[in-house]
């Protein structure tokens, strides 16, 4: 089978609720990561076979094909197609698979995975919310409430489950959050993120300038300050101070053929080593990452310990604890940067998002494997494995 591999990954910073991203239209964001992309690797625009884009939230602004959308927003040509996808918050890291299996399957040699987001101007559940106030009906069927009688699918009851099943307690998921705060400030203060992130102009206290920083990191955050915020739920563990934060952003990846390296002259950072999705149970949700990790090992042979660095997505605290647990894999390689309890989950984005993060791990501490997986609505997670060309 062809090989495909990841020419270069970007995102923008990430933007509080009603923050510094607030005033950028979700196609131009994406746009703005498309051009990114051509403008860093070189690449003829007319070469890109297509967009693939990730997006949960896909109504207002971000309706009526926000992948086209996005593409009509940037400097790529007509001729490029797109598609709008959504596998939850893994929607642009199945993007990324898309774009790997047209690669690695041998029909396309240049194709673009990227996610948007803007949850400020689309607020989370929209599609939703909106279509049952319209009266539209919701999306739990007969058939699903007969195999699944009064239960209602929810990440928050899932994430205060998985917090029960393991037995953590409110000060470890908030002992979990500090680190994520701390490693996030640590790194932004290094400079560590400057070289994924695709500056936006935004307006400033002093006029127009250049979003540059994650919005989210609490750089004196302490374990007093993060317990002091209200439980979502009486009698569970769970509150916003240990969940990721609301974000706004966007961030995508390019993928190429062995063939699309010589003919346009680029360098890879990265090949694509596996690409693993399961499903499991829809209740719980967030558990499935363990799972699919679990499966993508088995198949490539590989363990834990091969893996140098591993980014898995911190939608709540416990999530990336169980798997910590289960895979019996190091926390200091975990999300070294900090995630998204620190840096915010622009849903749709997180998936490529997490990538160029990722990759510069590996590229910055000499890497050669990394490991990223999340989890997702549904009780879905998807697991990419990439071997940093350095």
């Amino acid at each position: 089978m062809a090989e495909a591999y990841i020419v270069d990954a970007v995102r923008t910073a990430g933007g509080r609720r009603g923050g510094k991203l607030a005033g950028w239209h979700p196609a131009d964001m994406g746009g703005q990561v498309l051009d990114a992309l051509v403008d860093r690797s070189g690449i003829d625009p007319e070469a890109i076979e297509d967009v693939i884009m990730g997006c949960v939230g896909m109504a207002g602004e971000q309706s009526f094909h926000i992948g086209r959308n996005c593409v009509l927003a940037s400097k790529l040509p007509e001729s490029v197609p797109a598609v709008s996808i959504d596998r939850q918050c893994g929607s642009s890291q199945q993007s990324l698979h898309f774009a790997a299996q047209a690669v690695m399957s041998g029909t396309m040699d240049v194709v673009i995975a990227a996610g948007v987001e803007s949850m400020t101007r689309v607020p989370m559940g929209s599609p939703t919310v909106l279509a049952m106030k319209a009266g539209l009906g919701g999306p739990k069927s007969p058939k699903m409430e007969e195999r699944y009688p009064g239960i209602q699918f929810s990440q928050f009851m899932g994430a205060e489950m998985i917090a029960e099943k393991y037995q953590f307690t409110r000060e470890e998921l908030d002992a979990f959050a500090l680190e994520s705060h701390k490693r996030a400030a640590k790194a932004t203060q290094a400079g560590a993120f400057n070289n994924e992130i695709v500056p936006l102009e935004v307006e400033g206290d002093d006029g127009k300038e250049m979003h540059t920083t994650d919005e989210g990191i609490r750089y004196d955050a302490t374990m007093e300050s993060i317990g002091s915020v209200k439980l979502l739920q009486e009698g569970g563990r769970i509150t916003a101070a240990n969940a990721s934060q609301i974000c706004d952003g966007a961030s995508g990846a390019l993928i190429v053929s062995e063939e699309a390296l010589k003919r346009y002259n680029l360098t890879p950072v990265a090949r694509i080593h596996n690409l693993t999705i399961t499903g499991g149970d829809p209740v719980i949700m967030l558990e499935e990452p363990i799972g699919a990790t679990q499966r993508a090992l088995k198949k490539t042979g590989m363990k834990i310990e091969d893996i140098d660095f591993y980014e898995v997505n911190e939608a709540f605290a416990p999530v990336p604890m169980a798997w910590l647990k289960m895979i019996g894999a190091d926390h200091a390689r975990l999300n070294v940067n900090g995630g998204a309890i620190a840096l915010g989950h622009p849903l749709g984005a997180s998936g490529t998002k997490l990538m160029a993060t990722l990759l510069n791990v590996l590229k910055n501490n000499g890497g050669r494997y990394g490991l990223q997986t999340m989890c997702e609505g549904g009780g879905l997670a998807n697991v990419t494995i990439v071997e940093a060309l350095n």
